[in-house]
């Protein structure tokens, strides 16, 4: 049978309606043809049409398209693409499979979707997934990104599904761990005091790639199809139900003030190397796509996930660019988080380029001017980058200050001078550079390793339900049992711990720089010791509701702490760098004796006065992480009265009051810090006169 068809346009790329039909343009530049196939239903075993473009006039240059009167957004479609299968110029064109386009706005995966029809020998048409036909046209309530400043931000990264997926979350079951069921939950947030939430990812990926039967790819660090929301985290199953319930959510999102980040994967994808499926680039132009070594015939790892993305291919740049570009203008996305960013750094080769083409085009894209662009400023390779990174705008997650605040929190030697200076913005990363004074984003954990409550109560990793013989994860975690290993009865055991939880959520939320809290260590929530549940879609990973109330003192000492953080904010100054804020800001050092701070490597105590530009108060903050209680010798406050709002030793809800409830010293020359404890006093004169 024929269809009707016409010639089509190049630009732009992807599947594009009109009012009569629509248009469809794909890159393949050593295709020797191109089929588009049409399917009615995500569950279809053969396309409901097929039709194979004609090279003369469906051809211009690089680039094959084709017209099709009649169609409409929600078509289900897919391609094959057949060329040279030659592995020494990095091609492997293989025509039996049907592949995704790059650049659809949705994905569907059928019940019958199969990774490895996708790999073996043989035609997957059957069990492929399908590409869809989206109409971007959507009449938005809000005005685009919120554009937060950074020092009013406060991050809170979290999983869609893990977020509501527990029965405890109250959300109805067929909106559990979905993208309305964030919605059910913005409440919650809002209370916690985080103005954003930073989504691990959203883009389609494949649940089916994880190298274990039983288990699933549950945080969707491997992407397939950039442009792509999720489909599995949609209560609405229809093809174009997906986006339009992610709209929904990030329109409530920001009526309630908080922005949303996006952890994007462009560092690699679910093809994975030799041994991987054959669904989308590999299958259009392997080598336009992906770094791979012609002459061994090998597909370069810097990833460690089997592939590494060509980012700075004309390509790619352009692929990556535009949808960042997508994600701002057409999903209202306020940020980006950027996994194993480093690999942007390498060329074709893998070698490491001083001026990457595809980072300089996302700092100075002007779609992207008013977004936050955060660097993983580092990759599986061994490249690290923290505190040299390109560019001016970009923040980087900072490693080194988790690993410095983990090492002198739980009483390590040798690292004081690296603690203070985490605490005021890490200067001896990025005072020379115009960096500004949020260039880092702080944080103490993250959904890569122990949670805040594993951390302080598990010296190893404990990842046997990985089904890897517990070798998978970061062996050097920096942790602290606190004396057992593990979950325990024993209440001094479980008073430090808790102490130490509030210590951490302290010093981060006091630091200069961007802090960043994972989700549901407000409320201590544990992985049982799991370092690395990137496969564990159950309650290992998943917010357990209950905890709220059960671990009620921590929740309420890290929402004051972050009300703290927000009400005093940073100074503004304009266009300030981090040297301009520490040129401004008065810092005195102290130990427990005024002006008499130890740098010794063996010193666990340390203490400071800071005084911010145009602030009316004085912060004395002293770190007490040695495992005796000790005194401090307060110094004289220039002005005023030193009065208590932190300390870690009390409980609740003693342990941190607002500011007009601080509490008056009444002996204002020295202070007991209970082992390992941290105080925050001030000196205003307008804090109300309560007596300790």
């Amino acid at each position: 049978m024929t269809y009707l068809s016409e010639n089509g346009r190049t630009f732009p790329l992807g599947s594009r309606i009109s009012s009569d039909g629509v248009n469809f343009s794909l890159f393949s530049r050593d295709a020797s043809f191109v089929e588009l196939l049409l399917f009615d239903d995500a569950n279809d075993k053969k396309a409901e049409r097929v039709i194979r473009l004609d090279p003369l006039i469906n051809r211009t240059g690089d680039y094959w398209h084709i017209f099709v009167p009649g169609l409409q957004s929600g078509q289900l479609y897919g391609y094959r693409v057949g060329g040279p299968y030659e592995p020494h110029r990095g091609l492997l064109f293989r025509p039996q499979k049907v592949l995704l386009d790059p650049y659809s706005k949705a994905v569907v995966m059928g019940s019958n979707y199969s990774r490895e029809a996708a790999i073996r020998e043989g035609d997957n048409e059957a069990q492929c997934m399908k590409s869809v036909v989206v109409d971007d046209r959507m009449q938005w309530q809000d005005q685009g990104a919120i554009k937060r400043p950074l020092e009013e931000t406060v991050i809170y990264e979290m999983h869609v599904k893990g977020f509501t997926a527990h029965p405890s979350s109250g959300v109805s079951p067929e909106k559990r761990g979905t993208y309305a069921g964030v919605i059910e939950k913005i409440p919650y947030l809002q209370g916690l005091g985080v103005t954003a939430v930073e989504l691990l990812p959203v883009q389609q990926f494949d649940p089916q790639d994880s190298p274990k039967d039983g288990l699933t790819n549950y945080w969707g660090y491997s992407p397939i199809n950039f442009f792509a929301v999720h489909q599995g985290y949609s209560s609405d199953k229809t093809p174009l139900g997906a986006i339009r319930e992610f709209r929904n959510m990030v329109q409530a999102l920001h009526r309630a003030g908080i922005e949303v980040y996006l952890d994007v994967v462009f560092n690699h994808t679910t093809e994975g190397g030799w041994g991987g499926p054959t669904l989308s680039f590999k299958g259009l132009q392997n080598n336009a796509y992906y770094i791979f070594d012609n002459n061994n015939r090998q597909f370069a790892n810097y990833s460690g996930c089997g592939n590494t993305f060509n980012a700075n291919t004309s390509v790619a740049r352009r692929l990556i660019c535009e949808n960042l570009n997508y994600w701002v203008q057409d999903m209202h996305i306020d940020g980006f988080r950027f996994d194993l960013a480093s690999i942007l750094a390498r060329d074709s080769s893998g070698h490491v380029l001083r001026d990457p083409p595809i980072l300089w085009s996302i700092e100075t894209d002007p779609i992207l001017a008013g977004t936050k662009i955060i660097a993983e400023a580092w990759d599986a390779a061994g490249l690290y980058q923290v505190g040299s990174f390109v560019g001016g705008r970009w923040q980087e997650w900072n490693g080194r200050y988790r690993d410095h605040l983990r090492r002198f929190i739980k009483g390590d030697t040798g690292v004081v001078g690296n603690f203070a200076d985490s605490m005021i913005g890490s200067p001896r990363l990025y005072y020379d550079q115009r960096a500004t004074p949020h260039r880092s984003v702080n944080f103490v954990t993250a959904h890569d390793g122990f949670t805040l409550n594993d951390l302080v109560s598990y010296n190893d990793k404990h990842n046997e339900a990985n089904g890897e013989s517990n070798q998978d994860g970061e062996s050097n975690n920096l942790s602290w049992n606190c004396g057992v290993e593990g979950p325990t009865n024993l209440k001094d055991v479980n008073d430090l711990r808790r102490r130490q939880m509030k210590n951490f959520i302290t010093i981060l939320m006091i630091s200069m720089g961007t802090p960043m809290l994972s989700m549901g260590d407000e409320v201590c929530r544990t992985q049982r010791g799991n370092n690395n549940a990137y496969c564990q879609d159950n309650a290992i990973s998943w917010f357990d509701w209950d905890l709220v109330e059960n671990n009620k003192d921590i929740l309420r000492f890290t929402r004051k702490l972050i009300h703290w953080r927000r009400r005093r904010g940073t100074q503004k100054i304009a266009h300030p760098t981090l040297a301009d804020i520490l040129d401004r800001t008065k810092i005195q050092w102290h130990g427990t004796k005024p002006f008499e701070p130890d740098w010794s490597d063996y010193s666990h105590c340390i203490a400071a006065v800071i005084l911010e530009p145009k602030a009316n108060d004085l912060v004395y903050i002293a770190v007490n992480a040695y495992h005796q209680n000790t005194l401090f010798e307060l110094p004289h406050p220039e002005y005023g009265r030193w009065y208590r709002v932190i300390d870690t030793a009390l409980p609740s809800p003693d342990d941190v009051v607002d500011m007009e409830n601080a509490i008056n010293l009444e002996d204002q020359t020295r202070y007991l810090l209970h082992a390992r404890s941290v105080i925050v006093l001030v000196a205003h004169d307008s804090a109300q006169q309560r007596i300790a």
